[in-house]
């Protein structure tokens, strides 16, 4: 529906189409699928390695079919991988880092699962959390290396880390502490309370882990971003049916087809928080928008210092715990 108004009155997200990515490198969680496809394609038509990672392998052979049609110069791989299996995320990510990767630009974090019923992942995991938050919290601990190592290339703008986040946070429970995993594996929270703490914890992450924590003790030049898409009309609002079994589930996917932006629009905030110049320009590090250069209004709770501090010590807890103390790159770690 929004993309039909936009043409009819230019009404809608700015669009934003990147140009002049020539030499810069990417990896995409998500990328062969939905908003994470487009802001995959966007990047590769604009000279950029795109490096999408997905679950399946057929998905990664379209989306690698799809882009390389329109742009057959393009440079764009696929990597499997399943976000909520840490072990499976360190095997991967790993690689990227020691053997694949020079350096690493733009960091885009898409990757989820929408509104669904509980239920665990493969490390034991409520897998909303896992597979939206804790699985990215991961990835950007195993890349960490390779972006500091980036911003300090000469004539290089900053890197930059965005995660789809969602305007969903405010649906997360109003008891949030981020204390135990016990806390997350809670079944009696319902699926809009699981799936809006997952994107209250991505916006925690990028403001008071990465951009107030990290960042500033190496001072570093990298910039950690989040972004609302817009309700967008992807396959994952077929969840709401799994969610909600019964006319509810139906009606509300319904409804969010019926009013959601189709998934270019959906890209638009990602892109614009990856190449926006006014983010270094204004050292926007940390800021949440929901929609391209329109800064958006957190909830109390993601703007708790507080509460993203518990964030930061219980995903290192839990990854610790699965995968043993050594499992954590040092994120202040020297880089030449």
């Amino acid at each position: 529906m929004q993309s039909i108004l936009q043409k009819a009155t230019g009404i809608g997200p700015t669009p934003i189409h990147p140009e002049n990515l020539d030499g810069r490198v990417a990896v995409v969680t998500g990328g062969a699928l939905g908003i994470g496809f487009e802001v995959s394609r966007a990047l590769a038509h604009a000279g950029c390695r795109v490096i999408m990672v997905n679950r399946k392998e057929e998905q990664g052979d379209e989306a690698i079919k799809k882009i390389k049609t329109e742009s057959p110069d393009a440079s764009v791989e696929w990597r499997e991988c399943d976000m909520g299996n840490l072990a499976q995320v360190r095997d991967v990510f790993s690689k990227l880092r020691d053997t694949e990767l020079a350096r690493l630009d733009f960091l885009v974090l898409s990757a989820g699962i929408n509104t669904n019923e509980y239920g665990l992942d493969a490390d034991g995991i409520d897998q909303h959390f896992g597979v939206n938050f804790l699985g990215h919290f991961y990835v950007c601990n195993q890349l960490w290396p390779v972006l500091r190592r980036t911003s300090r290339l000469p004539n290089t703008p900053a890197p930059r880390v965005v995660f789809e986040a969602s305007e969903m946070h405010r649906g997360a429970p109003k008891q949030v502490h981020f204390g135990s995993l016990d806390e997350i594996n809670d079944p009696s929270l319902g699926p809009t309370e699981l799936y809006g703490r997952t994107k209250l914890a991505m916006i925690l992450f990028a403001k008071y882990g990465l951009a107030g924590k990290v960042i500033p003790h190496n001072n570093d030049n990298i910039y950690a971003l989040s972004v609302h898409p817009g309700a967008v009309n992807t396959a994952m609002q077929q969840q709401w049916k799994d969610a909600y079994p019964g006319v509810t589930g139906k009606l509300l996917t319904w409804s969010m087809l019926a009013v959601g932006r189709d998934v270019k629009q959906g890209s638009y905030s990602a892109l614009w928080a990856l190449t926006s110049p006014k983010i270094e320009e204004q050292k926007m590090n940390g800021w949440y928008f929901n929609d391209p250069d329109t800064p958006g209004k957190e909830t109390a709770q993601a703007s708790d210092p507080k509460l993203g501090s518990a964030l930061w010590d219980l995903s290192e807890r839990i990854v610790k715990d699965k995968l043993g103390e050594d499992a954590l790159v040092d994120w202040n770690v020297q880089v030449s």
